[in-house]
């Protein structure tokens, strides 16, 4: 029997408490977590030259979920993403990706990276970066046709952004963008979405579309899996969070996010805990390390 067998039905239900994993991040059975998951690490560690990122690593994603990654800045939240994207390669452990090895399902797979390892003044316009989402679907010849242009301009309409299918993608506000590249992903109808910061430093409004269509993917039974920085997005929003700091620190519903034992064990000495439970959080933004080589939208080469 193929090890991931799990439809993708919005209805598909499994008594699993917590999505299968307790507060603190324990891991389902590794067997009944592997049939049941779109991304499956299992003692997964990884790196960037003898730089280490991240150490055994076991968690398993459902269908439908939505799921933030949250963390210090260097916790290796990028990373995590990119080994899910097929970008990186573990030192050791075992990723599967929508039932195979990461890479082999590209086509149902939509990475979008921070905004900040984009290069803005690349010459392709709005209706250029999004075609990017269906170049995998499209043959050696690469040519897109009737559907995917029909793919590529509801997308935008979906963001709001289909009046600018013209324009220059560096010609955009920070929130335009984001919209874009988050068409890009619609476009290319993948069944797992994998978002690097997708609502840091965008408008509010920008931020509430955003997130109101993610939730609608997942419950069309899609996967998201997002880093985020804003602890209150993830705690309102999302469904499941996914604490981790080098490691996983704790798995479970959104509201352990809010839980000040799981913030201390995530951020250390960036908590501060004040009377009455209130936390504040020193931890300037800055993002984890590029992958050596790590491929962006304007690379027509590669898939992602």
């Amino acid at each position: 029997m193929e090890p991931h067998a799990t439809s993708r039905e919005p209805g598909h239900e499994h008594p699993h408490p917590d999505h299968g994993h307790s507060e603190h991040g324990d891991p389902l059975d590794a067997a009944h977590a592997l049939a049941h998951a779109d991304v499956w690490l299992s003692d997964v560690t990884a790196g960037y030259g003898d730089r280490l990122a991240l150490e055994h690593v076991t968690v398993a994603v459902e269908p439908g979920s939505l799921l933030a990654v949250v963390g210090p800045n260097g916790a290796g939240k990028s990373t995590l993403l990119k080994l899910m994207a097929g970008l990186v390669e573990p030192w050791s452990g075992r990723v599967q990706i929508l039932g195979g090895p990461p890479g082999r399902e590209a086509r149902r797979v939509a990475y979008v990276p921070q905004a900040e390892l984009v290069d803005w003044g690349f010459p392709v316009t709005v209706e250029d970066v999004v075609m990017m989402g269906r170049f995998p679907r499209l043959g050696p010849v690469r040519r897109p046709g009737k559907d995917d242009r029909r793919a590529v301009v509801e997308a935008l309409a979906q963001v709001g952004m289909d009046q600018h299918l013209g324009t220059q993608i560096g010609r955009l506000s920070g929130g335009q963008r984001r919209r874009v590249f988050l068409a890009r992903a619609l476009a290319a109808e993948p069944d797992l979405f994998l978002l690097d910061e997708p609502v840091t430093g965008i408008d509010p409004t920008t931020q509430e579309l955003l997130m109101d269509l993610l939730e609608a993917q997942a419950k069309r039974g899609k996967t998201v899996v997002a880093t985020t920085h804003d602890l209150a997005t993830a705690a309102e929003r999302f469904h499941q969070v996914l604490a981790v700091n080098r490691t996983v620190v704790a798995y479970g519903p959104a509201e352990i996010v809010l839980d000040a034992e799981v913030l201390a064990r995530a951020y250390g000495g960036h908590l501060l805990v004040l009377d009455g439970g209130r936390v504040l959080l020193d931890d300037a933004h800055h993002h984890d390390d590029a992958a050596p080589g790590e491929r962006h939208f304007h690379d027509r080469g590669g898939d992602h």
